[in-house]
């Protein structure tokens, strides 16, 4: 029996069909350049649980620091069970945003002693879920022999001594794609890259004072990111984009940004520091 073809006879259906294909794509590419121009550089006072600001697909990176939901003056005020109904929230809309073949990196600490919280690994089987591919870690060395002049648990003694943690990790994601086909200007030199391709980072942190936020992270740590993992004009993504350090980062390397804060004040330092930071 003969199938029936899809495509009328003759080509100039099939023409129609690939014209109509290829008009459709156009528009669709033209109305995601529309939107990145209406949001790029903007800081949006609002949780990132709904960025329905952003198209589909807009962003190639993101780096962020979530929130911790303990001390260090939260503005969070979540049991456990919210507080990771959240980050599930704003991970999810972080992948629908992403590109294929986009980056995630996600900077967190493991926390407590009593007893020890292994954020790191939490983070990364959420992200998982969410469908992330998990690429690698950055070990970020944060200072050698920091706090060496004194120690916490039983001193001198095989009882309960306590490791003094020095670093953070920074865990790198991907979207449904090893490889960012985007093309573009890159922006990394030799030497840069073969460093940040290391899996630890030597980089002093930031004062919280000086900044005015309770946990910033250096300049330096968004940079490396973003010359590694992005091209010249591309969109970076922050969802807790807190003081605006990858903000600050974008902009130095000719990068557009976007960022979600529910703090004023927060906003208020960022837009502060991007005028002095960036000028």
């Amino acid at each position: 029996m003969k199938k029936n073809s899809f495509f009328k006879s003759g080509s100039g259906s099939r023409k129609a069909f690939v014209s109509s294909f290829q008009n459709k794509q156009e528009l669709k590419e033209k109305h995601q350049e529309n939107n990145v121009s209406l949001i790029e550089n903007k800081i949006f006072n609002k949780s990132s649980e709904d960025m329905n600001e952003l198209v589909d697909n807009c962003v190639s990176l993101t780096v962020t620091s979530p929130p911790y939901n303990i001390g260090k003056d939260s503005d969070l005020e979540l049991n456990d069970e919210e507080y990771w109904k959240m980050i599930n929230k704003v991970f999810s809309e972080t992948y629908r945003v992403t590109k294929s073949g986009g980056r995630l990196v996600v900077n967190v600490a493991n926390l407590g002693r009593k007893p020890y919280i292994p954020f790191s690994k939490y983070f990364t089987e959420a992200l998982n879920e969410i469908g992330f591919i998990m690429r690698g870690e950055i070990i970020w060395q944060k200072s050698k022999g920091a706090n060496a002049n004194f120690a916490w648990g039983s001193w001198l003694s095989a009882s309960n001594p306590v490791i003094r943690d020095i670093h953070e990790y920074c865990l790198v994601f991907s979207k449904d794609s090893m490889k960012n086909s985007s093309g573009g200007k890159s922006t990394i030199d030799k030497d840069e890259f073969m460093e940040s391709t290391l899996s630890i980072w030597n980089i002093t942190p930031e004062k919280a004072k000086k900044i005015g936020h309770p946990a910033p992270f250096p300049v330096e740590l968004p940079k490396k990111f973003i010359n590694l993992y992005s091209f010249k004009d591309d969109l970076i993504l922050d969802p807790f984009i807190g003081s605006g350090t990858t903000a600050v980062a974008s902009k130095l390397l000719k990068r557009k940004y976007v960022g979600y804060e529910i703090n004023k004040n927060y906003i208020e330092i960022a837009n502060n520091r991007l005028k002095m930071e960036t000028s």
